[in-house]
């Protein structure tokens, strides 16, 4: 059927809008496929799913589903019929596979999670996006936002990579604001997202595979930005994400707000004597600068940590958030597991789970934060060159324990920058692997030393996901005791 005779979607701004009988077809029954044909659903549109796979956990959602009206095939390759009014993919799906080409070689329309969400928000009172992304931090910078816009007395959540289901968040009337974690495989077939704010925290090599390229990459990380209404938020030490924002088709009005490890310059938030402070929010910002708290009363507060918050605190202040809500913020909000966390000590040695760290750029800033450390490394690489790394740490390496798919990519780069580091590979490919790479790495260590799980790689070649990894690694490592 030819685009002619597809329906009209600049109407479909709102749940309010007639949605009835448009055509969609949904890529994926995972989270966000399922919270974004349960939505379709209810306004009307008639819905087909399709996935490849026919577990059970895509058997439960697609009984839910079909007894909401939708038409479910699993177990299916198929791209969207040619009378689809409009495609969604989920995340997950490279923006090269397929099942996308075969749809825009036939013209048919195509939305992302965000763009569901944004599209399905109510047609009044609908809660503004402050927006996060990044290679690293966006989960923490997320989390420390929402619990300052809590903390000064707002319905907020935290949605999108993060949390709960963004197209789910959006259908909740009582929130007054979404802190958004944005990952770059959510921004592609995103056009109508217009956020309250947005902060890009660092680029860095990653998901290179999924894109096709740096460039790529990069690209749709910038996209954050795209009619951003209030504050253009960027990382001073990061020229990249200053590009971004200098390039970026802003709403009239928008203010680039910069953050930094140092003194802040000019609408910057920045760190003065171990105080966190803002120059960007104030009247008085030409010559003054108010303190927001002190580094101590940021969680964990190594520089990335300092950065993450002053990051939260940008979004924050945008949204009116007082001086006093950001460090009661700060004060009560509780890390995420698996990011530099404390295991346990068995013979003063110290093990840390840092399986978060799924690229290079996290690898080394973790890294950085001991000395001397064992660290296991490996997993699935994404492409990534790993030179770079073990350059920049090797002085800081008592041993190396390799595991996972790629390990060989994470070898060749020891052996050419820090060839007198010993190193262990353990060829296993099962989750219990875990218990071998950490007996492994703790006949290593010497009482002072540090072992920490900083993968620098996916998970999936061996685990569910990162957080199966690391809960592996602290059941190991518990064990040790």
């Amino acid at each position: 059927m030819g685009a002619q005779l597809r329906r009209d979607l600049d109407a479909l701004t709102s749940a309010a809008a007639d949605w009835s009988g448009l055509r969609v077809c949904v890529a994926g029954i995972g989270i966000a496929g399922f919270a974004a044909a349960d939505a379709l659903l209810s306004v009307g549109a008639e819905v087909l799913v399709i996935d490849s796979g026919d577990g059970d956990k895509q058997r439960q959602r697609a009984t839910i589903l079909e007894i909401l009206g939708a038409d479910v095939r699993l177990g299916s390759a198929e791209s969207a019929p040619d009378d689809t009014d409009v495609y969604v993919v989920s995340p997950g799906i490279p923006p090269h596979a397929p099942v996308i080409t075969s749809a825009m070689d036939r013209g048919i329309p195509l939305w992302g999670e965000l763009e569901v969400a944004w599209r399905m928000r109510p047609a009044e009172g609908a809660a503004p996006w402050l927006c996060v992304t990044g290679t690293n931090g966006k989960t923490t910078t997320t989390l420390m936002l929402d619990a300052m816009l809590r903390a000064g007395g707002l319905e907020s959540a935290a949605a999108g990579n993060v949390g709960a289901s963004l197209i789910d968040a959006v259908r909740r009337t009582e929130l007054q604001v979404i802190a958004t974690e944005v990952s770059a495989t959510q921004m592609p077939f995103v056009t109508s997202m217009q956020p309250e704010s947005a902060a890009c925290l660092n680029v860095a090599p990653d998901h290179v595979d999924f894109f096709g390229s740096m460039e790529a990459y990069v690209a749709n990380k910038a996209a954050v930005y795209r009619h951003t209404r209030v504050a253009a938020v960027y990382n001073v030490q990061d020229p990249a994400t200053e590009e971004m924002v200098r390039e970026a088709d802003v709403i009239e009005g928008c203010r680039a707000i910069g953050f930094t490890l140092g003194v802040p310059g000019l609408s910057m938030l920045g760190v003065v004597d171990d105080i966190l402070v803002d120059r960007a929010f104030i009247a008085e910002r030409q010559t003054s600068a108010q303190e927001l708290c002190t580094v101590r009363d940021v969680p964990n507060s190594s520089p990335a940590n300092v950065a993450n918050a002053l990051a939260a605190a940008a979004l924050a202040r945008s949204f009116g958030v007082t001086p006093g809500a950001i460090r009661s913020g700060l004060r009560s909000f509780t890390p995420a597991p698996h990011r530099v966390a404390n295991v346990t000590e068995v013979g003063g040695v110290r093990y840390v789970d840092d399986s978060k760290a799924t690229n290079t750029h996290a690898a080394q800033t973790s890294l950085r934060a001991f000395d001397p450390v064992v660290w296991i490394a490996g997993g699935q690489a994404k492409g990534q060159s790993f030179d770079e790394l073990v350059s920049a740490v090797a002085g800081r390496l008592r041993g190396v324990v390799l595991l996972g798919v790629d390990r060989p990519v994470i070898r060749a780069a020891l052996a050419a920058h820090a060839p007198d580091v010993p190193v262990v590979e353990i060829d296993r490919t099962d989750a219990e692997a875990m218990g071998e790479v950490v007996a492994a790495a703790a006949a290593m260590a010497q009482p002072g030393d540090t072992v920490l799980l900083a993968p620098g790689c996916a998970s999936w070649d061996m685990f569910r996901d990162y957080g199966h990894r690391g809960d592996a690694f602290a059941d190991a490592a518990r064990a040790l005791g």
